[in-house]
């Protein structure tokens, strides 16, 4: 038996937006409303389907919103954040 790698990572960490920190807010902000535009879009979507339409090409449609919606739930968030913000992560991380 051969030595092997025993190290583990759990975390994704996305680096290198902008190396100036009077950028990094307006990145954040940025990002924020096309987080947001992108969540509310889909659950419009899906709410739009579930009450009107009901042909397989929307129930279709409805699930690819779904997918999308909970692949930005888990993507997004991992972007780095403002020092303030990382702070109050932290924090919500150390209560739960």
């Amino acid at each position: 038996m051969g030595i092997r790698n025993q190290t583990s990572n759990s975390d994704f960490l996305l680096l290198g937006f902008s190396p100036h920190p009077d950028q990094q807010p307006l990145l954040f902000v940025l990002f924020l409303a096309m987080y947001l535009v992108t969540v509310l879009g889909n659950l419009l979507i899906i709410l739009v389907i579930d009450s009107h339409l009901h042909t397989p090409m929307y129930f279709f449609l409805a699930n690819l919103s779904f997918i999308h919606t909970c692949f930005s739930c888990t993507v997004v968030p991992k972007v780095p954040l403002p020092p303030t913000l990382q702070t109050l992560q932290w924090l919500l991380r150390w209560y739960k």
